[in-house]
This record gives C-alpha cells, sequence and structure tokens, in this order.
C-alpha cells in the first residue's frame, strides 16, 4: 500500500480531506460570486457610459452640417459606441429595448430612435477570461439602434463590448494557490488536533492487550476525550478486576486441591492390590500434573511481577542444560548476544515448555536463536509427525489435544502452549508454530526489539 493511499484510509487522511474539499468549495463560491458581483458592477457601469457616449456623439453629429458628417464620425466612432451612416433606410419600428427606451428619452425629440431586431456579431463572439471564474461572454449592453437625425439622414448606432477584459488589478492564480496552500497547513494542523486524541486512545487500548496494569490515562482536552478517557480508565479498571479475580478463584481451586490428593496418595499406600494401587496412583499422578498446569497457568495470566533485564543466552544454555540433565536429548545452536526485559520465571516456564513439547512427541528438541533487526528469534524444532495445517492455531486453547500421538496417553494436559503463548504476550512476543518440510514441528518465539537491547 502506497503512503498516500495509506493517509488517505486514515482518520487524519479523510478529516483533512473532507475540511480541503469543503473549504475550497465554499472558497470558489465565495470567489465566483465575487467575480461575478464585480462583473455585473462593471456591466452597468459601461451601459451608463455607452449611454452617456451615444448621447454625446448623437447630439454632436445632429449639429454637424451634412456634407461634414462623415468625417466626424469617422473621428468619433473609434471605442464601444460606433455611429456610422445606415445603408438601410427601413424604419420599421421593432419592440423597444432598455437602452434604446433610455436613449430616446435623453435625445431630442427631432431624432428617433428605432430598434433593430438583428444583434451584431460581436455581442456573440467568446472570449479569454482573465482568470479562474471570469465570464467569457460580455453580458451588458450590446445592440444596435438605427436613428432618423433632424434632417432625415439615417445613422446607425452600435453598442459593441469592450475590445479587450478590463485589468483586474492581479493574477488571480497568484492570490488562490497561496490561498489554498494557508487552508491545507490550516486544515491538516486541525485534523490533527481532532485526531491525536482518537490516536492516544487507540494507543492506550493497544497497550493494554500487553500490560493490563498501564497507568490510566491523563483526563485531559475536550470535554467528550475527558469523557472517553474516563469511560477507558473504568473499562481497565474492571477488566483487572475480573482478571484478578479469576486468577485467584484458579489459583485457590488448584492450591486448595493439592491438600486433599495428598491425603488421597497417602491413603493409597494402603490398599493391598498391588495392580489397583498401581492405577490408581496414575489417575492421581495425572490429576496432580493438571492441577500443577493449571495453577502455572493461572500464574502465566498474572502481570504483577517485575520486569528485569535478562541474558537470552544465558537462560537459554540453562533451560538446555537442565533438560540434558533431565535425560533429554536437546541441542542448542547460535547466540544472539542480546539481552531483553521480562520476568525471569516466566520466560523460563515458556522456554521450558516448548521444549518439554517438541521432546515429549518428537523425541529431540534442536534450540535455534539468532539476532535479527533489533529482535531475537528462537526456533525449537522437534522430529516428531507435526500437526495438522488446520489445527495449528487451534493447540493454543486451553486443554486443546490432538486425537494422535498428542494426547493424555502421551502425558499431555493441554495447557504447556497456552501457558507459553500467554508469557509471550506478556512480554511482547510473538509465538507460532509451523511444520518443517522434511516433517516435524517447529515453535518460533520471536521478541521484538521494544523488549530486547544491547
Amino acid at each position: 500500500m502506497t503512503p498516500l493511499k495509506t493517509f488517505l484510509n486514515s482518520m487524519t487522511g479523510r478529516v483533512f480531506l473532507a475540511l480541503m474539499v469543503g473549504i475550497v468549495a465554499a472558497a470558489a463560491l465565495t470567489q465566483w460570486l465575487a467575480v461575478n458581483e464585480r462583473q455585473r458592477t462593471l456591466e452597468r457601469y459601461r451601459n451608463f457610459h455607452s449611454l452617456e457616449r451615444a448621447e454625446q456623439i448623437i447630439e454632436t453629429a445632429d449639429v454637424v452640417r451634412p456634407e461634414s458628417r462623415q468625417q466626424y464620425l469617422a473621428v468619433a466612432s473609434k471605442g464601444s459606441v460606433q455611429l456610422e451612416v445606415s445603408a438601410d433606410t427601413d424604419l420599421t419600428i421593432h419592440p423597444a429595448t432598455e437602452f434604446s427606451q433610455a436613449l430616446a428619452q435623453r435625445l431630442p425629440r427631432e431624432i428617433q430612435v428605432i430598434p433593430v431586431p438583428e444583434r451584431p456579431a460581436e455581442c456573440d463572439r467568446w472570449r479569454a477570461g482573465t482568470g479562474l471564474f471570469a465570464p467569457t461572454q460580455w453580458r451588458g449592453t450590446c445592440e444596435a439602434v438605427k436613428l432618423a437625425m433632424s434632417d432625415g439622414q439615417v445613422l446607425k448606432l452600435s453598442v459593441l463590448p469592450p475590445r479587450s477584459p478590463p485589468p483586474t488589478g492581479h493574477n488571480e492564480y497568484t492570490v488562490f494557490v497561496p490561498f489554498l496552500i494557508c487552508i491545507a497547513v490550516l486544515a491538516y494542523l486541525v485534523t490533527r488536533m481532532a485526531v491525536r486524541p482518537l490516536k492516544q486512545l487507540a494507543q492506550a487500548a493497544k497497550d493494554l492487550g500487553n500490560d493490563i496494569n498501564k497507568p490510566p490515562l491523563e483526563l485531559a482536552g475536550a470535554a467528550e476525550i475527558r469523557q472517553a478517557s474516563a469511560a477507558f480508565n473504568a473499562m481497565q479498571a474492571r477488566i483487572r478486576q475480573y482478571i484478578a479475580q479469576r486468577t485467584e478463584m484458579l489459583a485457590a481451586i488448584t492450591h486448595d486441591l493439592q491438600t486433599p490428593l495428598t491425603r488421597l496418595r497417602l491413603r493409597l499406600e494402603k490398599v493391598d492390590d498391588a495392580d489397583l494401587q498401581q492405577k490408581l496412583i496414575g489417575d492421581l499422578s495425572a490429576m496432580q500434573q493438571m492441577i500443577r498446569e493449571g495453577l502455572d497457568l493461572a500464574r502465566s495470566m498474572d502481570r504483577s511481577g517485575t520486569m528485569q533485564k535478562l541474558d537470552l543466552d544465558s537462560l537459554l544454555d540453562s533451560v538446555c542444560a537442565d533438560a540434558v540433565d533431565a535425560g533429554q536429548e536437546v541441542e542448542l545452536k547460535g547466540q544472539s548476544g542480546m539481552a531483553l526485559l521480562g520476568r525471569p520465571l516466566d520466560v523460563q516456564r515458556c522456554l521450558v515448555n516448548l521444549i518439554d513439547n517438541a521432546v515429549k512427541y518428537g523425541q529431540k528438541a534442536t534450540v535455534t536463536v539468532e539476532r535479527l533487526a533489533g529482535a531475537a528469534r528462537v526456533r525449537i524444532r522437534d522430529e516428531g509427525p507435526g500437526i495438522p495445517q488446520d489445527q495449528l492455531a487451534r493447540v493454543f486453547e486451553p486443554f486443546y489435544r490432538l486425537e494422535s500421538s498428542r494426547s493424555r496417553s502421551s502425558g499431555g494436559t493441554g495447557l504447556g502452549l497456552t501457558i507459553a503463548r500467554n508469557i509471550a504476550e506478556q512480554h511482547g512476543a510473538t509465538l507460532s508454530l509451523a511444520n518443517g518440510d522434511g516433517g516435524g514441528l517447529e515453535a518460533v518465539l520471536t521478541l521484538p526489539e521494544f523488549y530486547a537491547g544491547k
């Protein structure tokens, strides 16, 4: 995904785009209205000026002697108001226009004003606009009228559009572009100010998944933001209370069951039937194993321990050495040269569970550690049958066991991987399972840079 698409898909990008479209549309509408109002004012002024100019040259032409009138008209008719001798002497009266009526009121009664239906060709001629919103056609007075002078001569008066658009005094592009830049900066700042609390709330929700005991949000900002922060803090407190109650309940149950189970084991020693005695002791041992792992599961959900700086290589070496001493076939390869922040017993429990799982179902565990870009990756591979692809995610569920060799008959309770994943998530790590190309199952534990350093 490109950075632009990522930005537009974000809340910041969408709010910014909405603000920009709205502000630009409002500015464009305002500019269009202003330009059109200015154009209408200019047209009214030109109409009045044309009427004044037409009155002047007509009255002057009327007093000029007929033999000199043609020369006068050639000199006077050089602007947008042109007066010339008409080749058409038809004086048929057509409907009057606003301009012809106003002109007739200004001229002496001896001069007759006769509107004509044909408009000059220049009236409909398009012209280049001088700005973004400037009209491309003259909308002021543009028409022709015939004049019957006092001596009987017929003249034609043409009121034409200005030859060139009037100067506006500035280039609209040089004004509109800086305006857009300023609006874009303002819209971006407003967007960031509006979206920042949402980002902080989203980050707080993300951090809550990693640390339920994270300090509550500070109640600051607008009233709505303070209200949302207070609701978030209340939710965090309730979740923390529920988790604590569940953990305490599970820990209490598993702890309290240890005493009666111990008494049962002592009483089983008095059973005379040796075969029955061994079966009962086996069932009791399985129950005690489940209780111990249940207690470990409760502890794996407890985040109240103190984080310490740990040397990953030393910890792996110690765990693998203990496994070898216990008779397990475990091999350690590689070094990370990194320290990580975590709770020592929890991280050790996570690694022990993964190694025990590999040895239990794959007879042998090969532990490989390597350093990535600011992270450490631990791979624990066995030589077992692997896990069906559609069940790789389900094995992390509590008490879930496969129906094949990974069953209770081999000593599994279905909590080892659940405990390992809980501990990994508490330390900001990721734990995943994958089947190897040549067989076997590989558990990959990746510790991110935030929790790892030199």
